[in-house]
This record gives structure tokens, C-alpha cells and sequence, in this order.
């Protein structure tokens, strides 16, 4: 399948390319930049929800799963993208949002037996971003379930009635020529049909989560029976289209998931970027696993040149793009981008606008983005140079990247983590050895004889492989006899 060892970039639309000089990232905007995503070798791009959304969370509250939000532009528009994309190469991905619809979707007032409701707060579950996930309907007198913010309503996917309409909506977007889709959300897919509380928590959580959220054991509010019918609803909707699940869950816990779906992120991964010991952790899982998608940043979290350490970010890309299976770049890593400083207001009321600020396309005023002041605005510029600069720089981040995408081509799909010094990371893979150091000391290397560098993480770390720098890396070409 197209998909094993893919490369897949991740266009966050609103922030791009603005093709109409309004300040917000389009279709038209992401098309004139699709070349970029084919140079660097990726097969894949996935976009961040183009739906028609009241943007209460910037697309994740979709009020029509069949049209295009108007700002992006139309369905021709993506028609276009679809054809451009294949055109070069690229498979094209859609995020897909199954576990709640906005408030303002039809369907919340035409069929309110598609949601969660209750005549009283029922329990004690908790939205992901915080306080009660029961939100209060004035019209209807009754209380509705909200995982996430309260303009984002539950829908009840134990209803025959609501897996048929998301599979009609998924079905009409392959219609539409649409490869695969990242699944949102889908931990919370799934909830306990008789409302039970979540009991207290008796350990911590096993990822990172919200101190308030750590007091219980989710248990009945997410992660409940039932997800084999509604994945296998969904997998039949797309036929052999790519399926990758957000489910923020540990890798011991994806088993339930596995059946209908080809890949799951590894959030043991992206979170432990910059813990070498827990990376190394998260990647014996995810390769035990087999079913692993790699991704050390997107859209929610940090970035990976801020979480990572900028000293490590050439390192950490470097081992993220030598991991077999399918690895997941965000727009603007590819540069070493890091958490922005803001201007203004705050936009995302969870905290995220520092991740998602606009793309630096060369050094003209907004960077290239747009002739207009963009809808999220850096305070002050970034400490890396923009797309145009660091292309005509054989040593740049960008540079790495294409190497590095160019060389997993040579790499078959199986891997081995080898024993290794602590701080580092070395990995056996298809006539390769990949080795990366996020420490400050040099470090010994396992045995790599018959070996000579094929990329370093820095340009002059030297041809000696016996040793992988301080915040650097290479990876090694078995010599054949």
C-alpha cells in the first residue's frame, strides 16, 4: 500500500497561503503550494478540516460535513487541490471529525436523537478542555454532552441512524477522489450508554492531560465498548482508503482500535520528544505495535524545535523521518519553526495559537503569506530563515529534510532498536544504521563495520561513526561486498 512508509504533511489551511489577500490561509492558497509539499519528496498531504464551521474551534465544529467553509473557498476549489495534488504525486488526505458536529449543524435541532442528552448533569465527566462536558440547552430545557468545548454537541454513535449519515458523508468525499482521512478524536467516540461517573484515578495518567482531568480514571466517559461497530461503519464507508486514528490512549491500550484502521498515532512518542530515554520507550512500543503512525508535532501541541530543544531539531527529524511506517510532518518543521510569540488577543481559547501561525515563505512583508496583516500574527519574527533562503542552503533544515525523505526510500519497512548509550537512540533498518545523540556529550556507537555516512543531522559532524555528536545524528549505508 501506498501508505507504509509515506511521508504525509500536514497543511494547517488557515494559516498556509492566503491567495485572495483577506489574511486567512485557502484552497487556491494551499494549490499554488503544493510544489513545495512534492519537493520535498512527501506522498501525502493531509488537511486540517476544511467543513463549513462556525469557528468556535477553528473547523473542529463543523456545521456541514459535505460543504466547504466558505473562507477556504468552494468545492470546486478542493476538486482542484484533489486533481493538482495527484497531479504531482501526492495522495490527499481530509481530517475527519466523527465524535460531535457544532451546536449551529442541522441536525442538532432536526434530530436531536442523534446527540446525548440528559434532564439532569448525569455525571461527573469532564471536557477536554475543562469544567463539566454537560453543557445546558435553553430551548430544548436539557442538558447536552460536550467532550470538548460547548459549541461542539456529542453525537450518539450507539444510533444505527448516525453512523449511516458520517458513513454517507465519508463515502461522498471519496466520491470526490479523497485518499484517506485522519480520524479526530476517536478515544472519545465511545461512551458508557448508562452515564456512569468515572471513578477516581488510582495512578497517573499515562499521557499528559489536564491536572483536573488526572483525578479520574475515564473509564465510562471515553474509550468505551462499542468502537469495533462504529470504526467497522467507517471503514466499510471508505472501502481501502488510508485510515489513521487520533486516539490519546498509550500504545497498550490501541488494540480495540486496530481491526478497521491502518495506523494510530504514537502519543508516547510525541510527547517524549527531547526525553531520549522515554522516546526511545515510545519507539520500541510503537515498532512492537506495528500499526504505528509517527508524529512529533501538529496542530494541538508544541512544537517540535520548542519541545525538542532547537539544538535538537535537526536530530529529532532526522529520526523521526528514518522510522518505518507512516511519519507525519507538520507545516513549518520543515524549517525548524518554533512556538511563536503573539500579538494581540488570543484567538484559541485552549492556548494554541503559538503552533499555528502562518508559514514563512520568503522575506517579504508577512513572510509571503499574504499581501494582508494575517489572522494570527507573530509579536516577533522567528530565529529561522524562511522557504526561499533555506532552499538555496545545502546546510539548512529544509535541506536535511529532503535528504532525509530521500534516503528512507532506500530503507526496507523493518526495524531493529539497538542497545545503545544513554541519551541516544540507534536503530537498524534495511542496510542502515540511524543514530542520533539528544545529549551534550559525545557518545559511543554500537558496532557499524562496513559502513560510511550517508547524512549527518549537522553539516561537519565528521566521517568518524564511531561516535554521534552531542545534538546531532547521522545515519550510516551498510557497504555491500
Amino acid at each position: 500500500m501506498w501508505w507504509h512508509d509515506a511521508v504525509i504533511y500536514q497543511v494547517y489551511l488557515r494559516s498556509f497561503q492566503d491567495s485572495d489577500g483577506d489574511g486567512v490561509g485557502d484552497i487556491p492558497g494551499a494549490i499554488a503550494r503544493l510544489e513545495h509539499i512534492a519537493a520535498l519528496g512527501a506522498d501525502a498531504v493531509w488537511l486540517s478540516p476544511v467543513y463549513r464551521s462556525p469557528n468556535a474551534d477553528f473547523g473542529y465544529d463543523v456545521s456541514d460535513f459535505q460543504d466547504v467553509e466558505p473562507a477556504f473557498g468552494t468545492l470546486a476549489d478542493l476538486d482542484r487541490l484533489v486533481g493538482r495534488a495527484h497531479d504531482l504525486g501526492l495522495k490527499v488526505l481530509l481530517d475527519f471529525v466523527p465524535c460531535h458536529t457544532s451546536i449551529e449543524h442541522r441536525w442538532f435541532r432536526e434530530h436531536p436523537e442523534y446527540y446525548v442528552w440528559s434532564d439532569t448533569v448525569p455525571n461527573n465527566w469532564r471536557a477536554a478542555f475543562g469544567g463539566s462536558a454537560w453543557g445546558f440547552d435553553e430551548l430544548a430545557g436539557r442538558y447536552f454532552l460536550h467532550s470538548f468545548f460547548p459549541e461542539q454537541a456529542d453525537l450518539d454513535w450507539h444510533r444505527p441512524e448516525v453512523r449511516e449519515r458520517m458513513a454517507s458523508a465519508l463515502a461522498s468525499w471519496r466520491e470526490r477522489g479523497i485518499d484517506g482521512f485522519r480520524l479526530d478524536a476517536l478515544d472519545r467516540l465511545m461512551k458508557d450508554e448508562q452515564l456512569r461517573d468515572d471513578p477516581p484515578a488510582t495512578h497517573p495518567p499515562p499521557l499528559p492531560m489536564d491536572p483536573e482531568d488526572a483525578r479520574l480514571e475515564h473509564t465510562h466517559s471515553r474509550n468505551a465498548s462499542g468502537i469495533d461497530i462504529a470504526l467497522r461503519a467507517i471503514r466499510q464507508a471508505v472501502d481501502d482508503a488510508f485510515l489513521v486514528g487520533e486516539v490519546y490512549l498509550p500504545t497498550s491500550e490501541m488494540g480495540p482500535y486496530l481491526p478497521s484502521l491502518d495506523v494510530v498515532f504514537s502519543f508516547e512518542a510525541l510527547h517524549s520528544a527531547g526525553d531520549p530515554s522515554k522516546l526511545r520507550e515510545a519507539i520500541a512500543g510503537g515498532l512492537a505495535l506495528g500499526h504505528t503512525g509517527w508524529v512529533f508535532s501538529n496542530h494541538d501541541f508544541s512544537r517540535l524545535a520548542t519541545r525538542a530543544g532547537a539544538e535538537n531539531a535537526r536530530a529529532s527529524s532526522l529520526l523521526l523521518l528514518s522510522l518505518p511506517g507512516p511519519a507525519f510532518m507538520f507545516q513549518g518543521d520543515e524549517l525548524g519553526m518554533p512556538d511563536a510569540l503573539l500579538a494581540g488577543d488570543p484567538l484559541d481559547r485552549n492556548g494554541r495559537d503559538r503552533f499555528r501561525v502562518p508559514m514563512l515563505w520568503d522575506d517579504s512583508e508577512h513572510s509571503g503569506f499574504s499581501t494582508a496583516v494575517p489572522w494570527l500574527q507573530s509579536a516577533a519574527g522567528h530565529d529561522v530563515p524562511n522557504v526561499a533562503t533555506q532552499r538555496a542552503d545545502p546546510d539548512s533544515m529544509l535541506s536535511l529534510t529532503r535528504q532525509a525523505i530521500a534516503l528512507r526510500r532506500e530503507m526496507s519497512s523493518g526495524a531493529e532498536l539497538l542497545e545503545s548509550p544513554s541519551q541516544t537512540i540507534v536503530i537498524a533498518r534495511g542496510g542502515h544504521t540511524i543514530a542520533v545523540n539528544l545529549g551534550n556529550e559525545p557518545q559511543p556507537t554500537p558496532a557499524v563495520g562496513g559502513s560510511r555516512l550517508a547524512l549527518e543531522a549537522r553539516s561537519g559532524d565528521g566521517q568518524d561513526l564511531s561516535v554521534i555528536p552531542p545534538h546531532g545524528g547521522w545515519i550510516a549505508r551498510t557497504e555491500r561486498v
